[in-house]
């Protein structure tokens, strides 16, 4: 697994435990100290919705997929994501300078379990997420790797379908 890397400059924010998964690219973290509750995306990635919205229709248009399908893609990619960090466990998240929120105030953030491993570099690997470029992404590249090699290996989701 890779470890922490320098994309750029960043800011890293430390002491901090998972309080809830959202969905396969969603996490609410709590500070350790101030117990105060910060919703992450998972920057450079995205999972399927797992609920009805404007994004699953957007999804419904661009894959061909039925929202149901695709529902149930994000439920299993959500699955993967809870075990991978169960509530409770400590991250660390690196924010690159230029793109640190999204359009609805959660922030973008690669995430780092203790011993470093990227958390968002696993639900790509592991063919549970795929790479999003909507939010400039110093890891993409990276990421689209990851993404063909997942593909070509059926892992994850890919079991299921060839594109989500």
């Amino acid at each position: 697994m890779t470890q922490i890397r320098a994309y750029g400059q960043a800011i890293i924010k430390t002491h901090l435990k998972i309080h809830k998964v959202i969905d396969g690219d969603g996490l609410i973290v709590v500070d350790m100290f101030g117990k105060e509750e910060e919703e992450i995306r998972l920057l450079g990635i995205d999972a399927p919705e797992i609920k009805r919205c404007r994004k699953l229709l957007q999804d419904e248009r661009e894959t061909h997929l039925p929202g149901q399908l695709l529902m149930e893609l994000g439920s299993k990619s959500k699955k993967f994501l809870s075990e991978l960090v169960p509530v409770g466990s400590h991250v660390t998240l690196q924010m690159e300078r230029v793109n640190g929120y999204d359009v609805y105030g959660r922030t973008l953030a690669y995430a780092f379990l203790q011993e470093g491993t990227c958390i968002n570099e696993v639900m790509i690997k592991e063919g549970y997420a795929k790479p999003y470029n909507r939010y400039g992404c110093l890891a993409l590249a990276d990421y689209q790797q990851l993404n063909i090699r997942a593909r070509a290996e059926g892992k994850g989701l890919y079991q299921m379908v060839a594109n989500f």
